[in-house]
């Protein structure tokens, strides 16, 4: 298939929530509109920021024709289809091409720690099944298991599977991945705040988190840099840089979704076994949106 190019900023779309805690579609539909016009060439549905693990099957595929409908052809719409069940992720990929989706994204399978050629039939088997472009995603401090650069350069040469997102925060094995990877694969950092460094080494952009708050700066950093501005880059990454941490204060997606409610931009809470910031957390985080500007 010809290579796809998903841009260079995606968010990973937190789902917004109802006070009684089901998921409001609407607000969904209205944030990922908002996203595609602050900057963000893709949103990624259903996510681990989106807390797909305690979404259902019926409530993901309902996300994902809602955000294809409010953003398609404006965005990119890449849907979370990945989990520690090969056969459930064939499934779901099934439902989300068939909703128009662009492109999945498939987390390493997380619990049952798959040995490499577990992971390696895992995704081939997902691939195979569909005709959409594919994302990998490698976060081994979520999932328990990291994709290593020779299981990503035998993935690479299946012809679906175009890119990864490279959150094991080891820049040393984003560099083995440029290596080893033809140079048409992507390679977008799963941690804001590794952005420049992992573009540094080859990388095309970012999945991001922050850039619910502040999408159309990262996007100015990242052509900056891709550019050959990388002072005006670093500058710009410097500026953010409390934001990028005070989002990690506690588990993803707590403070960005705290973030968005207390800037008026309701998003509601999180499903349990996930909880609300504490007063301590909610004080920091405050303080950083207006040490970042966001708010008075």
């Amino acid at each position: 298939m010809e290579r796809v190019d998903f841009g260079r900023l995606l968010t990973a779309m937190v789902t917004p929530m109802t006070k009684t805690g089901e998921v409001d579609y609407q607000a969904a539909a209205n944030l990922a509109k908002r996203l595609a016009k602050s900057g963000s060439d893709g949103i990624v549905v259903s996510g681990t920021t989106g807390e797909s693990p305690t979404l259902s099957k019926s409530e993901k595929e309902k996300l994902f024709h809602v955000v294809v409908e409010a953003v398609g052809g404006e965005a990119a719409v890449v849907a979370g289809t990945g989990s520690y069940d090969t056969a459930a992720s064939i499934e779901l990929t099934d439902i989300a091409q068939r909703a128009g989706a662009d492109g999945i994204m498939l987390v390493a399978p997380y619990y049952n720690k798959p040995p490499q050629e577990g992971l390696y039939q895992h995704f081939r088997a997902i691939a195979e099944s569909t005709s959409l472009p594919v994302i990998i995603y490698n976060i081994p401090g979520r999932t328990g298991v990291n994709i290593l650069p020779s299981t990503l350069a035998r993935l690479a040469e299946i012809e679906n599977i175009v890119a990864v997102k490279e959150a094991s925060g080891d820049l040393n094995q984003v560099a083995a991945i440029r290596s080893l990877c033809p140079a048409d694969f992507l390679i977008y950092s799963g941690d804001d705040s590794l952005t420049l460094p992992i573009m540094a080494l080859g990388g095309v952009g970012v999945i991001s988190v922050a850039a619910h708050l502040v999408g159309r700066r990262m996007k100015e950093m990242i052509e900056a840099f891709a550019s050959g501005k990388v002072e005006t880059a670093e500058q710009i990454n410097r500026e953010l840089s409390p934001l990028f941490k005070a989002l990690f204060i506690t588990t993803n997606p707590i403070p960005v979704k705290a973030a968005l409610n207390i800037l008026g931009q309701r998003v509601g809470g999180v499903r349990l076994p996930l909880v609300e910031l504490s007063p301590e957390e909610e004080k920091k985080l405050r303080s950083v949106l207006v040490q970042t500007g966001l708010m008075n």
